[in-house]
């Protein structure tokens, strides 16, 4: 999946006096050795007015001539915060790929399509948002850097020569701001309309501030931002279908914007439009206008409509419901055809246009929406007799591709911030619908880098603000665990092994000698957004289960016993015999110590704590996970806490945890008939898997979309057999189901299995690329699987 040339479609996204025209598609490249492995000639060029770290949006621009257009013309460009990057007028780039100051990513690609004989201008928008930057937005300061390849590109290289305007036409809207930066509020008789084209009037732009040059990482005495080759494709970009009109007030509407005509909104008129795409979705938005001078027109973006605080109902329905989200607003200034768009991407279902004329007519032209995402291609395939699944599968997949961009999402709406937690299942999903596992690899590099002095990783990065959720720190085991048996790479993985021995090493420090069980944690020990476990800002128990802050907890040390078992196999892989046999005994002595503190004959499962306190889903789910319970009880265990009601139970997040031990007990055929939280949100109408069940905050939470690898893994069965997926394992679990087909991509090619039951026998086929061998099981079936087509009866 390490291409070395990435297609993809560039769409003009300006700020002009003209509609956007169509780019022709740009490649980006590998970057050249010469500027991995030395200092760059370019340097950083910042803003001369105004602060360098507050909030600003600048404006740079290059003017240069060329005698003849070049067969090719590579640059290398990035900037702090954010950038957009023109040629002639045309937006070719945006970047740079979130990172961190260890680890700045560039982008490579060649700009020679868009330059002509002559007078050309190079030109980009860099903004900081200064105190309201994103939570996951690390940040030094204000800056740009462009290094041309090779000396005949080295003409448009960042130095003095450039020029910079600080834009006074755009502020923060800060309407219900959350933590993916602000809203736009743009001025039109501010804005420097044009300012991309060449024959632009830039004599009153001032000169730019020279900088330190770049320094690539690995290269330097010392850093600011330490400059690597950006490691992931760039974003998909596509047009999004018109927005419907659901509903207006004080204008007469007729579906236009799908109907392709514009909205006249008379002088000196209040109006009110609610639009609907129809499903929930992320875009960057292009509001075209024409006259309205002084007018105010607002756009405010929601996942879903209130009927209450905290309470959105059917998605669908819209009647006694109110709009609440975050806010764009923008000032026309009277002529025609002006484009009016966010800096930022967008999260929305809904939209609501409210305008206010004064003494001219404002005609809105057009709303368009332009997808963005991470350019997962949909490479595996889900069908059954259940028709009811297909929802699942197809909503399962949005929510995951919306929870996807230049790093995994959490959420699109709130924070777009790369939880450990949530970011292993989103791993999983990637690998078995996609085959894409260059995010993945990104996202174990990005958690990496946030490991603290006392070796325990923060629970999401890149992030400007220290978080530490340790269970987290063991997903990210379990994360590199889960890329080792799908990916043959072997010395990646390894490079991740101090991390590795630095997570096992901060935990075992914190066993309590006397009880054997982990003591009172420190930071944030989270473990599901359970009701019975409430959230407080004083002290952190929000999801913390008992014993979680004083110790003892029997949930928080099976965790870690679970990952153990990931952590001994690689140990043991690597060649560490030492360590290996180490940790499988503590492993033993961990589940030991739980099992004679917490494990209640009674009842046959564990309480959550060495007190006894209460008793979940989660402790024994754990239990068997780790293999602190007896494999002779895995059933019985498994049957009861799964149909005890008076336990504390898994919300949608923790049920990823609750069916893998579901698949140990091998009691998997219960899956399909475990689904009820999925068929309630798509009653709900909704159009991606929300963060909990109602009330949830989060509509969009790739968690939730677990069911897709599921749908793959454990319904058809598709699993690794061995490392590197050099071998595979089908192990179908059809449940209720009597007939299902599924594919998945796998490095050599693609697996696809076809199922059908009939009195409790399978029949069908599996079909494995070449190169790849397996086994296939069902119940006491067991049968060799060679490369091509081999039939099951």
């Amino acid at each position: 999946m390490h291409n070395k040339k990435i297609w993809f479609a560039c769409i003009t996204f300006l700020f002009c006096c003209i509609p956007p025209t169509y780019a022709q598609k740009v490649i980006q490249l590998e970057p050249s050795a010469r500027w991995i492995e030395k200092q760059w000639n370019a340097k950083w060029i910042t803003n001369r007015d105004g602060s360098k770290v507050d909030y600003g949006v600048h404006r740079f621009r290059k003017a240069f001539n060329i005698e003849q257009v070049p067969d090719s013309f590579i640059i290398n460009v990035s900037a702090d915060q954010r950038y957009e990057l023109f040629v002639n007028g045309v937006r070719v780039c945006r970047g740079s790929a979130r990172g961190d100051l260890y680890k700045w990513y560039y982008e490579t690609f060649d700009i020679a399509p868009f330059l002509k004989q002559g007078a050309n201008i190079l030109s980009a928008t860099v903004w900081n948002y200064g105190e309201w930057t994103p939570g996951a937005q690390v940040s030094h300061s204000t800056g740009l850097i462009v290094q041309g390849n090779t000396p005949h590109e080295e003409i448009v290289n960042t130095d003095s020569s450039w020029k910079t305007l600080n834009d006074k036409s755009i502020e923060p809207s800060l309407v219900y701001i959350q933590d993916v930066g602000p809203g736009d509020i743009i001025y039109g008789d501010k804005y420097p309309w044009g300012w991309t084209a060449v024959g632009f009037d830039d004599s009153l732009w001032s000169m730019v501030i020279e900088k330190e040059p770049g320094q690539p990482f690995g290269t330097g005495i010392q850093y600011i931002r330490a400059l690597v080759p950006r490691t992931i494709p760039m974003m998909e970009e596509k047009d999004e279908p018109a927005l419907g009109i659901r509903r207006a007030t004080g204008v007469k509407v007729e579906d236009n914007f799908r109907k392709n005509k514009p909205l006249a909104i008379p002088a000196n008129t209040k109006a009110t439009v609610l639009l609907d795409q129809g499903y929930l979705t992320n875009a960057y938005l292009t509001l075209s206008v024409s006259k309205g001078r002084d007018s105010r027109i607002s756009l405010t973006y929601a996942e879903g409509l209130y009927i209450g605080p905290d309470d959105k109902g059917n998605r669908n329905e819209i009647e006694g419901k109110y709009m609440f989200g975050y806010v764009d607003t923008f000032y026309p200034e009277g002529s025609e055809n002006r484009i009016y768009s966010p800096l930022w991407l967008r999260t929305y279902r809904y939209i609501q246009l409210e305008v206010e004329t004064k003494e001219q007519e404002l005609v809105i032209n057009s709303l368009n929406g332009e997808f963005t995402g991470y350019p997962f291609e949909e490479n595996g395939s889900f069908k059954s007799d259940d028709k009811r699944l297909t929802d699942i599968w197809n909503v399962g997949w949005r929510t995951a591709r919306l929870c996807a961009g230049e790093t995994y999402y959490d959420c699109p709406y709130y924070e777009q911030l790369q939880y450990t937690g949530d970011t292993r299942i989103q791993s999983l999903i990637s690998l078995y619908v996609s085959g894409d596992d260059r995010l993945m690899r990104k996202a174990i590099d990005d958690i990496a880098l946030s490991i603290t002095p006392d070796g325990i990783l923060r629970s999401r990065y890149p992030a400007r603000n220290s978080q530490i959720i340790p269970p987290f720190s063991l997903y990210w085991i379990n994360m590199l665990h889960d890329y080792w048996m799908h990916r043959e790479d072997d010395a990646y993985v390894e490079s991740h092994a101090s991390v590795l021995r630095n997570i096992l090493d901060w935990y075992e420090s914190k066993i309590d000698t006397q009880t054997g069980m982990l003591a009172a944690m420190p930071h944030w020990n989270f473990t599901d957004w359970t009701a019975e476990w409430p959230t407080s800002w004083v002290i952190p128990t929000g999801g913390v289960p008992p014993g979680g802050i004083d110790g003892g907890s029997a949930i928080l040390t099976l965790q870690f016993a679970y990952a153990l078992n990931d952590a001994i196999e690689l140990l043991s892989y690597w060649g560490d015999e030492v360590a290996s046999l180490k940790y499988g005994k503590l492993k033993q002595s961990l589940c030991k110590a739980t099992i004679a503190k917490c494990y209640d004959k009674e009842k046959g499962l564990l309480s959550d704590d060495i007190k006894r306190s209460s008793y979940s889903q989660h402790v024994s789910i754990m239990g068997i996970l780790s293999g602190a319970i007896d494999e002779s009880k895995y059933k019985d265990v498994f049957n009861k806490l799964n149909t005890d009601k008076s336990l504390i139970q898994t919300t949608v997040y923790y049920r990823f945890y609750l069916f893998r031990a579901m698949l140990k007990a091998g009691l998997a055929d219960q899956y399909v008939s475990s689904l009820d939280i999925w068929h309630n949100m798509l009653a709900s109408g909704l159009t991606t898997f929300a963060e909990r069940p109602e009330p949830s905050r989060s509509d969009c939470h790739a968690w939730s979309a677990s069911t897709n690898y599921y749908f793959l893994s454990l319904v058809c069965g598709i699993m690794p057999q061995s490392p590197g997926f050099k071998t595979v394992a089908i192990e179908p679990h059809l449940g209720y189901l009597n007939k299902v087909e599924g594919s998945m991509p796998h490095p050599l090619g693609k697996i696809e299995v076809s199922f059908v039951k009939e009195k409790g026998k399978l029949s069908g086929y599996v079909i494995l690329p070449s190169g790849l061998t397996g086994v296939y099981k069902y119940g006491n079936e067991n049968l060799q699987l060679i490369s091509g087509k081999n039939i099951i009866k």
